[in-house]
């Protein structure tokens, strides 16, 4: 990101839409298929529904999250520039979901990309987009979380199946000429040597689909849930607290921490560290479960429409996902 102090723009969060499919999948219907327990799942994780797109694509949902945006603001899907989208769960490897987003909503004037970082693509799309912003090219660019966790959730693995559900939302980035307001600052990271305990091993050119792949269950995802557990409480919270002390911000002055929905502990461990109380962290997780590239942009919509959100608010986003990735945005929020 450019200094401030070279910057003439900023890009800022106009408009939100999200998009939840029908089908809710409690904690009972869990103890039904695998040896788990609603207490054992709401103890350990903090859900207690998830939701499932029984028909239908990652494309479907990222589209209906851009029409719930489109609804709730002025702006028509010809004027929208970029669209970007973050997913784990592409509809296929190629065309990109974008594309198929585009057409879908008649973003007839759009170009687009998919940007692959697991839990932590809204944050590094949101950034990408953000870049697009800033550097005078574009004024509107649609940022969406999408993923079909189901597609790619092996259903016979307790500890895994009962984590993720399925869901979208999108944001709207324009200009700003109030250096005040908006995306203020970001910090990224990857390591590529977590990529042993999160991935999913069949169908990309390594192990190209087969027979083999698919008894083995490689097109299935894989975590390793002890290890990932460990690096995403110290990623989370590391990474928040250096962003709200590199802005020189203490836990007074944000008004949210907008984590990523994967693990309450996780999520508790962040705010802990940051010496934020609960009731300014964004929660989701119970009713949702995790919904990978979804969950942060999904917690904005849902408390910028019950007015929890006021402008000037400041609000710390953290994610951590397989990669590994993870990193933490600064947003002075500007919207009433």
């Amino acid at each position: 990101m450019q200094s401030p102090n070279n910057r003439k723009l900023n890009a800022t969060i106009t408009a939100l839409g999200m998009f939840l499919p029908d089908k809710v999948m409690d904690n009972k219907y869990f103890e039904s298929i695998v040896d788990t327990s609603d207490e054992w799942i709401i103890t350990r994780t903090g859900i207690r529904e998830r939701r499932l797109l029984e028909n239908g694509a990652t494309s479907d949902m990222a589209a209906k999250a851009c029409e719930d945006l489109f609804r709730n603001s002025s702006v028509k899907p010809e004027e929208i520039d970029l669209i970007i989208v973050a997913t784990v769960t592409p509809d296929m490897y190629f065309p990109a979901t974008a594309c198929l987003v585009q057409t879908k909503i008649g973003a007839n004037n759009a170009w687009g990309f998919d940007l692959s970082a697991a839990c932590s693509g809204f944050l590094f799309a949101l950034q990408t987009g953000v870049n697009f912003i800033t550097s005078g090219s574009y004024k509107k660019v649609l940022v969406i979380g999408a993923d079909k966790m189901s597609a790619i959730t092996d259903y016979t693995d307790r500890k895994s199946c009962i984590l993720f559900g399925d869901a979208a939302s999108a944001v709207l980035l324009e200009p700003t000429e109030d250096l005040e307001f908006g995306i203020i600052d970001s910090l990224l990271h990857i390591d590529g040597s977590g990529s042993e305990h999160l991935y999913m091993k069949g169908g990309g050119s390594l192990n190209p689909s087969s027979h083999e792949t698919v008894d083995k269950k490689w097109h299935y995802m894989y975590q390793d849930g002890k290890a990932v557990f460990k690096a995403a409480v110290k990623g989370m919270a590391d990474i928040s607290y250096e962003i709200m002390k590199k802005n020189g911000l203490d836990s007074e002055d944000v008004a949210y921490l907008v984590p990523h929905q994967a693990n309450l502990r996780i999520i508790a461990a962040t705010a802990e560290r940051m010496g934020i109380s609960k009731d300014k962290v964004m929660i989701n997780i119970d009713k949702y479960g995790n919904t990978t590239a979804a969950t942060i942009p999904l917690c904005l919509t849902e408390y910028y429409r019950d007015r929890k959100l006021k402008k000037g608010d400041n609000l710390i986003l953290s994610a951590f996902g397989a990669g590994y990735t993870w990193g933490a945005i600064y947003i002075k929020w500007s919207l009433d």
